[in-house]
């Protein structure tokens, strides 16, 4: 199955283990708790979907990848203590706390979060001397002495032994223990969190054409070459950084992330060719509703790459605009949340605006500490829970409600030009388009990667396009024209195998 599946496949059974009854046991015993076994190619995001099962969840998490650990530290030192015996003192070995096993105790301590998930990668590529410990973890839940604390689900990711010369064949029994799920790349599921991260546009463009690049694992009189979804992901993060700083990504940088030399020279050739179809076709003009009938007549005559690639330039261009407009629509309703509970909090006796501001700055910043500690944020919610406090604190110099209302309501209307400029850009790209393409495969192409990003589902949810929709329109009635000849296609089978057998 896919990623997506997958983490669907681990939230379910998260929650089927954390579910308790009346009396506030599990209804799935720990005992019958089975640890989750994550079986799949390296770099296709086996962690990532942990981390975002922790915040759905609201539980915590702790990783450990196992390989960096030794028999001492996943189990503990061993000590002498003095223990009785039928009335005799005997020398005991026993072992302090593992590191692992501890690392959880301390998350429940930072975070408060008593329950959660313990995830440890590449568990099936561990040395000699860790292998038994870990068996006996999945077999029985437990480091050395010590079992894994009551409310933690045990999620263990391995790679098959085609990836890994160094892999481990589990024993019967023990799969006979664990919930197995295995996982493969794909592109279109990728694509869904690509445009979530925001992956560079080229990336995401040459991926359309050359899907079969998406992932490659090859064995040469060379050695080993591939090429991954973390591959992929560092290195559009690479040029991003890049163009900043005006340095270029060649082939041989591209190949340092690319470790198949094939897919990356053809990658290389193919950012050079977008970087020339961005100026040479003026991306910015287009936004801007600008371009020339000589544009319109080149694209008529190039080949469908250079089509392609340009209506992908377009893609990119307003994925970034849309990505804007979503974090700045959460920010507002965000700073709106804040200002509804001040406005609460005034309308007590005695309250005075400055230190009412001031305690209610205060409380959410520990908020937002907390949920650091917890792991319960990602990225672009912290920048945007510091900018909401960046803003309060402002509000601070001119406290009294009124001053704070007059001051918010000027973010609601950058709000809302930002909107409309996005939705201006989005109709210019509609009509160049258009004039361009007409109703063709170029333009259900854009349409399509509309409908596969979530923050331009997002916006056209709240803000009406008319081209949008008519020729969303016009993709749902071809796709569904195509399953209904699908469907005549199978009763005609149909009817002629019942034909031949009579």
């Amino acid at each position: 199955m896919n990623i997506k599946r997958a983490k669907q496949e681990i939230k379910d059974a998260v929650q089927a283990y954390m579910m308790k009854d009346e009396y506030g046991e599990y209804q799935i015993p720990a005992i019958h708790q089975r640890p989750i076994l994550l079986m799949g190619p390296p770099g296709i995001g086996k962690t990532q979907i942990m981390e975002q099962i922790s915040r759905e969840c609201e539980i915590g998490l702790v990783a450990y990848t196992i390989t960096h650990h030794t028999r001492q530290s996943a189990i503990g030192l061993p000590f002498i203590q003095k223990k009785i015996y039928g009335g005799k003192e005997y020398s005991v070995t026993e072992y302090t706390m593992s590191e692992i096993i501890a690392a959880v105790y301390e998350k429940i301590e930072q975070s408060g979060m008593k329950e959660g998930i313990l995830f440890i990668d590449e568990i099936n590529c561990v040395s000699e001397t860790l292998a038994p410990t870990m068996l006996q973890f999945l077999q029985c839940k437990m480091f050395g002495n010590q079992s894994v604390p009551e409310g933690w689900i045990i999620v263990a990711a391995g790679n098959p032994p085609e990836y890994n010369k160094s892999v481990r064949e589990f024993d019967v029994v023990t799969l006979d223990r664990i919930k197995r799920i295995d996982v493969e790349a794909d592109f279109d599921v990728w694509k869904e969190y690509a445009y979530q991260v925001g992956i560079h546009p080229a990336v995401l463009s040459y991926l359309e054409l050359r899907k079969e690049n998406f992932y490659r694992m090859e064995n040469t009189v060379d050695g080993k070459m591939f090429v991954t979804a973390r591959g992929w992901e560092d290195l559009s993060r690479l040029i991003q950084v890049y163009e900043k700083l005006g340095k270029e990504v060649d082939r041989e940088v591209v190949h340092q992330y690319l470790q198949h030399w094939k897919t990356a020279k053809d990658f290389a050739n193919y950012l050079e060719l977008y970087r020339k179809y961005q100026k040479e076709y003026g991306l910015e003009r287009i936004l801007a509703g600008y371009y020339e009938k000589d544009t319109l007549e080149r694209l008529k005559f190039a080949s469908f790459d250079e089509r392609l690639s340009v209506v992908n330039l377009l893609v990119g261009k307003m994925a970034e605009l849309f990505k804007e407009e979503y974090e700045m629509e959460k920010f507002v309703e965000g700073l709106f949340a804040q200002l509804c509970a001040y406005k609460e909090e005034l309308q007590k006796e005695g309250a005075v605006p400055g230190e009412v501001l001031a305690a209610k700055i205060q409380s959410l910043r520990r908020e937002v500490e907390q949920k650091k500690v917890a792991g319960q944020l990602t990225k672009a919610e912290m920048h945007r829970m510091e900018r909401i406090l960046c803003k309060l604190e402002e509000y601070q110099k001119a406290p009294e409600f009124e001053s704070v209302k007059a001051t918010f309501d000027s973010e609601e209307e950058q709000r809302e030009q930002m909107a409309d400029k996005t939705l201006e850009t989005l109709n210019h790209c509609f009509e160049f388009l258009e004039s361009a393409f007409g109703e063709s495969q170029e333009m259900a192409v854009f349409v399509t990667e509309l409908n596969s990003n979530v923050y331009s589902i997002a916006f056209l949810r709240e803000n009406d396009c008319a081209m949008y929709y008519k020729y969303n329109k016009g993709l749902l009635l071809d796709e569904r024209r195509e399953e209904i000849l699908e469907q005549m296609d199978a009763v005609e089978n149909v009817v002629e195998r019942g034909l031949v057998e009579d």
